[in-house]
């Protein structure tokens, strides 16, 4: 990711719902050596923020109905929660949560692009989004998995202004001149079940020692260490409760 911070359209924050908060505080505390808090007012439903050092890195948090799914969710700054909702369904896409407050600290949204794909708004007051990025155990990369490439384009760029950048195999997306995400298409090596989904990529220092750990801990290795032609070193990961993620080698981002 050539962002180091957030900007007004890229990607702020990825938080992770879970069915067991504790389990999943173990899992990536060993894996990436995260500080999790858990945020101690009722209020707050376990809302679990992960440290690296003093900087936020990513959250953890319950799954708050039945129908949430275990999986990494991926949040984009936007100035505007409210107008940005407004633009989704123009566009194609759906708000499944209509913007709401976050106690003092920002205001967001949920909403699905045209091929089903989940993300969220973040529009920041007190907390602009993940501190680090692109450092061992931070952010690095996030990716869309979707069956309908050519409307996450048109959607996309309508609804943040993204710029697109096609390579041979895979298109890459962009705020400002800098590259943050790419976006592969679904073909018929994913299974029927597996809906289009933000797949986030957090930077390790060893890819193949981390996929050795996370597999140590219980989790799976769903794509095993690779070297991407011209690109980094990368694995997807499951974890033990099922959520879904990526490592590549830090320093190697797009």
């Amino acid at each position: 990711m050539k962002l180091d911070a957030p900007v007004t359209g890229g990607p702020c924050w990825t938080e992770l719902g879970t069915s067991d908060l504790e389990a999943a505080k173990r899992f990536y505390t060993e894996l990436f050596g995260w500080r999790p808090e858990t945020d101690p007012r009722q209020e707050a439903g376990g809302y679990t923020v992960a440290h690296l050092g003093d900087a936020a890195v990513a959250a953890l948090t319950p799954l708050y109905q039945e129908s949430q799914p275990v999986a990494w969710n991926v949040s984009f700054a936007v100035s505007d929660a409210d107008a940005t909702a407004e633009s989704v369904p123009a566009a194609g896409g759906t708000i499944l949560v209509e913007p709401m407050d976050v106690f003092d600290i920002g205001r967001f949204a949920v909403a699905l692009d045209p091929g089903g794909a989940a993300f969220q708004l973040w529009q920041a007051r007190s907390f602009p989004g993940a501190g680090l990025f692109n450092a061992p155990g931070a952010l690095g990369w996030v990716e869309l998995l979707t069956r309908a490439p050519e409307q996450a384009k048109a959607f996309y760029t309508t609804v943040f202004g993204w710029s697109v950048s096609a390579a041979e195999h895979y298109t890459q997306w962009g705020i400002g001149g800098a590259d943050f995400g790419g976006m592969i298409t679904m073909d018929d090596k994913f299974p029927h079940e597996v809906p289009a989904h933000w797949l986030p990529y957090f930077a390790v220092e060893d890819v193949d020692d981390t996929a050795r750990i996370a597999a140590e801990a219980g989790g799976t290795m769903l794509m095993e260490p690779t070297s991407v032609p011209e690109g980094p070193r990368i694995a997807v990961l499951r974890d033990p409760q099922g959520a879904v993620f990526g490592v590549y080698v830090a320093g190697e981002e797009g």
